[in-house]
């Protein structure tokens, strides 16, 4: 995601160190801040690991990246960030609400989720070629079942639900 978020804010940036500098303030409130709280988390023995892979667990994580990627996008929306990024970020708050909304009951990958959110977002920016990218959420599903982290169903809502939501968000506020 970290990645995806430098990509879509130098994109917005018509391509220039400043539309980099956007994705980096958008990563560290999208990714930096709430990857700190998990890791903090894992290290005081609250969460088991670093992929919070015990779904009672997940909420307040959740919650916390919930909290800090919606800081995060309002004080882009208030510096003038590129619409891109905004989109994206605000693609990322609206999957968060989803994926704790049904955490609550079911444990969705979130991890295929958010690869198959980042496929459709390339495809969305860069066009058509950026598919060659859609083995790459199907990897992560087989990974997440492999390890057994996650049952296929989980997988393919998980994938749904990020590539439903990405496409919707991301696609309206472009």
């Amino acid at each position: 995601m970290t990645l995806l978020t430098m990509l879509v804010g130098w994109f917005g940036g018509n391509g220039g160190a400043h539309g980099l500098a956007w994705g980096v303030l958008a990563t560290v409130f999208a990714s930096g801040i709430p990857f700190a709280y998990i890791v903090g988390g894992v290290r005081r023995g609250r969460l088991t690991d670093h992929h919070v892979g015990v779904r009672e667990q997940r909420r307040t994580p959740l919650l916390f990246g919930l909290a800090s990627a919606a800081v995060g996008w309002a004080l882009l929306a208030a510096f003038g960030a590129p619409r891109p990024l905004l989109a994206l970020v605000a693609a990322g708050v609206v999957g968060l609400v989803v994926a704790v909304t049904v955490s609550h009951w079911w444990k969705m990958s979130i991890h295929t989720a958010v690869a198959t959110g980042a496929v459709v977002v390339l495809v969305l920016t860069f066009g058509p070629l950026l598919l060659a990218a859609a083995p790459v959420p199907a990897l992560a599903g087989w990974s997440r079942v492999r390890l057994r982290a996650h049952t296929l169903p989980q997988v393919l809502v998980g994938g749904a639900v990020g590539g439903l939501v990405a496409g919707a968000v991301y696609g309206a506020l472009t």
